[in-house]
């Protein structure tokens, strides 16, 4: 703010002698340190406002931007307070009794020398200005707002300033919207990471995700979660437990896995997969893994404790197994998401189906990671389903 300022205040030093040329170049530096701000809508027209005044000589600038039929006023340079609370409790409308309005209605600019000389002018409010001088803010010809610069006595804007000035606001228009735009992304991003990890959010919106999504291989840990009895407990709940016990267990998943530098693959019921070490990186992916399942066990068996005061009888199983799997992105036109894909993350879901209430099953290369790290039992071997041959499995007690 303090760099755009000192621009301006150059600007304002000019002098009716110089040229248009001037001028422009003039508009440029103005816009110039625009682009060198923070993308966002507010301090950009806070700024723009501001230069604006300079530029143009004028006591006070205005910025109205279009809410569907109305101009809500969202920028305000020099206009007193008292104006100020008026006008922005008084939207604009297309209409020939102001000079916004008039520019609403013709998307030209409006020159009026006096008001009070101009018999068509019957905005209300406290006038603290004679001269006015309103100016589109056009985007394809679409009006997407307003400038309105004024001043206190009677000077008219002279043909080069008004031109000068109209050549400002076609530029704003510019800055005006690439900041929506840009904070209409970040909108979508922040929404679209409500039903997506804030991870594949921000995948979507970048270069390196392109690649990430195309498909790739990683070495990565995969922890699968499901509850021991919720099959039966589906069976005789009313959809009103349902919904409540499932609700209670994803927010318990939701903030552990956060907290843990896990990436939740998906929700499938009871069945919660999570991987670690991709798309970003994880230091000790494998001992993040276990800690992840131990707060879940935790956190899941207080939760289990006031299910079973009700008639609930349900526990968490967890399997953790960590390989080589492919990554990307899955799905069909319209529905897409990220996802693991390979036998670790079969073993995985395998372990987790013959862990019993409370229990964490590793898979032998698992435990050989973090052997030195956490106590563990062996279990022994169990058949898997889909899997030639019975695997070793040890059962995770707690992380050193």
């Amino acid at each position: 703010m303090r760099e755009l300022t000192s621009d301006s205040a150059r600007f304002g030093e000019l002098t009716s002698e110089e040229d248009l040329r001037s001028r422009l170049e003039a508009v440029s530096d103005v816009l110039r340190a625009l682009s060198r701000s923070a993308m966002r809508l507010q301090p950009i027209l806070d700024q723009i406002v501001e230069a604006a005044a300079r530029l143009g000589r004028a006591d006070s600038c205005l910025v109205w931007l279009a809410d569907g039929e109305l101009l809500r006023l969202r920028a305000n340079y020099g206009s007193p307070q008292e104006a100020d609370e008026y006008l922005r409790s008084h939207p604009h409308t297309a209409e020939p009794g102001s000079c916004t309005g008039r520019v609403a209605l013709t998307k030209r600019p409006v020159h009026i020398p006096d008001v009070d000389s101009d018999p068509g002018y019957t905005y209300a409010g406290t006038r603290h200005y004679r001269t006015l001088l309103g100016l589109p803010i056009l985007v394809e010809d679409d009006l997407v707002g307003v400038f309105g610069l004024s001043r206190r006595d009677v000077r008219p804007f002279t043909s080069d300033e008004i031109e000068l000035m109209a050549t400002f606001a076609d530029q704003s228009a510019i800055a005006i919207s690439t900041a929506r735009l840009f904070e209409t992304i970040e909108r979508q991003k922040g929404e679209l990471a409500r039903f997506v990890s804030p991870e594949v959010a921000k995948l979507v919106s970048s270069d390196e995700g392109a690649r990430l999504l195309a498909g790739h291989r990683a070495y990565i840990t995969i922890v699968y979660f499901d509850l021991r009895g919720f099959t039966a407990f589906v069976e005789t709940a009313e959809p009103e437990e349902l919904i409540e016990v499932i609700g209670k267990y994803h927010a318990a998943a939701g903030g552990l896995v956060r907290a843990h530098g896990g990436m939740l693959e998906h929700f499938a019921g009871d069945g919660l997969m999570v991987f670690f070490n991709d798309p970003v990186p994880v230091a000790d992916h494998e001992v993040q893994a276990a800690r992840l399942a131990i707060a879940m066990r935790d956190s899941v068996g207080e939760l289990a404790a006031g299910w079973r005061k009700r008639g609930y009888e349900l526990g968490l199983g967890a399997g953790i197994a960590v390989g080589h799997a492919t990554l990307g992105r899955i799905g069909f036109e319209g529905r897409y998401d990220y996802g693991a894909l390979g036998s670790v993350t079969n073993l995985a879901a395998r372990l987790s189906d013959a862990a019993t209430a409370g229990q964490i099953l590793l898979s032998q290369r698992a435990y050989a990671a973090l052997e030195d790290r956490v106590e563990a039992t062996l279990v022994g071997e169990l058949p898997v389903k889909g899997f030639a041959r019975s695997v070793q499995a040890f059962e995770l007690l707690r992380v050193h």
